[in-house]
């Protein structure tokens, strides 16, 4: 499970062959679901889904009973696995104060034994784009792609994709104002230009170097379209400056992530074919940049052709996955308020499921019941978009997972406390 590139020829360890059947299915790729849908997973990977499908013969068979089947959860956005604690630096690994940024690679730091990843697992999150934050420049380094197994190998694909602030946090980190922020991106990138044309003579050491080699080496599959890029920007003038750096660097492919006020600006969005991850439960002016937030900011890009996915991406939110069913249920609840927009139930799951792997560039490996596609699948004692429901078989690249973390063995232990002693911890 989680091989650095999903092979197609990489069986996962363990990995069940299982049809299941009898299921209210979703497949995860914007349609509405199945009744009475069949899902069938051989070496890890998804064989078949839908209404006229077959239990091959001497396949493990699970009869759903109507219950309702889905791919697992993506998160477009998350920090999960580089925090334990956010307050205590010790287990803290989203950002440092260091003399390095673009190349700096959250991979090998991953903890798959953080409980966030856990918790996260147990509310049918599967895959998660991780994300680092920025320390002391514009740049924070590469980001990365994993699986929530209950293992240690997480990483479903490293080096995904290179993370920038563009928006109040690039102000601060690059002087103070939105000027200086855009020349020192333009800057860094060109100096990346430079070093991808003549690596040997790259000098990063003097004193007009924005980057320093291994920062411009990092750099250099971003201008040229091999990386992409994802721009942290919420406003709707940070927005259009980003979608504006094409003209100098044609070849970004870039991600909007945050754009709260996306919708002000949605049709140019669209027509630049940019995919945005949002939080879709962003509805307070809680900044500057924010002061246009409304909840139908997602259903308003949506309508007007634009890729959304959602992640959390604020503060120790980044580390709460399990909200992803809930920002997707509101999408569809608002459909039912007079004057919002929203998401039909299949949009809202394509939000969660296969729309973040296509923006992430998985979108033929992860995301959807499709065949071929990764053996995420879980099974849910209810609607998954509403809040009373939950995951009852998680299944990561065909591996049946654990559903227990922490707070469901604190809850076991004291949901009925029995006369007697107190616990040890209340003993002096």
């Amino acid at each position: 499970m989680g091989a650095m590139l999903l092979a197609a020829t990489t069986t996962p360890a363990l990995a069940q062959s299982i049809a299941i059947t009898g299921a209210t299915l979703a497949i995860g790729d914007g349609s509405e679901p199945i009744k009475n849908g069949t899902v069938v997973i051989s070496a890890g990977k998804v064989v078949a889904a839908g209404a006229g499908v077959v239990a091959p013969a001497g396949v493990k068979t699970i009869d759903a009973g109507g219950k309702w089947v889905t791919p697992g959860i993506m998160s477009g956005f998350s920090r999960v696995g580089l925090a334990e604690v956010p307050a205590v630096k010790e287990t803290n690994d989203t950002s440092a104060r260091s003399p390095f940024s673009a190349a700096i690679d959250v991979a090998p730091v991953i903890n798959p034994l953080a409980n966030p990843i856990a918790i996260s697992r147990t509310a049918g999150v599967t895959r998660a784009v991780v994300a680092p934050a920025t320390g002391t420049n514009i740049f924070a380094g590469q980001g990365a792609v994993i699986d929530l197994g209950a293992d240690m190998s997480p990483i479903t694909k490293a080096r995904a994709f290179q993370y920038v602030e563009m928006g109040e946090a690039g102000v601060a980190e690059a002087g103070g104002s939105r000027a200086a922020m855009i020349l020192t991106f333009k800057m860094m990138l060109t100096q990346a230009q430079d070093y991808a044309k003549a690596p040997a003579s790259y000098d990063g050491r003097s004193k007009d170097a924005l980057l320093n080699r291994v920062d411009a080496q990092a750099l250099a599959p971003v201008v040229s379209g091999a990386m992409p890029l994802m721009v942290h920007a919420e406003s709707a003038r940070d927005i259009l400056a980003v979608l504006a750096l094409r003209q100098d660097f044609p070849a970004l492919r870039l991600i909007l992530a945050g754009a709260t006020e996306g919708w002000m600006v949605a049709p140019q969005i669209a027509a630049a074919k940019v995919p945005v991850i949002t939080a879709g439960l962003e509805d307070l002016p809680s900044s500057f940049e924010k002061l246009a937030a409304t909840q139908s900011n997602v259903g308003r890009l949506v309508k007007a052709g634009v890729s959304v996915s959602m992640g959390m991406l604020t503060g120790d939110d980044a580390l709460q996955l399990r909200a992803a069913t809930q920002q997707a249920g509101n999408m569809v609840a608002l459909l039912k308020v007079p004057g919002a927009t929203g998401l039909s139930w299949g949009q809202a799951l394509r939000t969660i499921t296969s729309a973040p792997a296509e923006a992430i560039g998985l979108g033929d490996r992860i995301g959807s019941l499709k065949a071929g596609k990764a053996g995420d699948v879980v099974i849910w004692d209810g609607d998954p978009l509403e809040m009373t429901s939950a995951p009852v078989a998680v299944w990561i690249d065909g591996v049946q997972q654990p559903l227990e973390n922490r707070q469901t063995k604190l809850r076991d232990r004291y949901a009925t406390p029995g006369e007697g002693a107190l616990p040890k911890a209340y003993e002096w």
